[in-house]
């Protein structure tokens, strides 16, 4: 058994596979938060494990939230981060990757 430590990815590394893993897109869909208002988002960003939309709707961080993809059913998300009228999220569980294949297809890419 080796001793050695184990080499932990530099956060540049990190993000860089991160931002790997993200696809943009341009995805009409639908999103509900706790109160059950429903409005329209753009998604302009799809990872497996989250996305990122932009919309006039007002979210906060820690908000938890519902995403419908026409034809899928919905996502639960949580906001992770705001910056003006974009939203990053993170799903609460990730998408299997045929799923994400298959958002990607049907997506009119960005």
């Amino acid at each position: 058994m080796s001793t050695e430590p184990v080499a932990l990815p530099s956060p540049e590394q990190a993000e860089e596979a991160r931002n790997a893993l993200r696809r943009p897109v341009m995805l009409h869909a639908k999103l509900r938060d706790r109160a059950s208002s429903r409005f329209d988002i753009e998604v302009t960003n799809l990872s497996c494990s989250g996305f990122l939309a932009e919309t006039i709707y007002r979210l906060n961080p820690q908000d938890r939230v519902w995403l419908t993809i026409p034809g899928f059913a919905a996502l639960e998300a949580v906001v992770a981060r705001t910056a003006g009228r974009a939203y990053g999220c993170a799903f609460a569980q990730p998408l299997h990757p045929a799923v994400f294949d298959h958002i990607i297809a049907m997506s009119h890419h960005a």
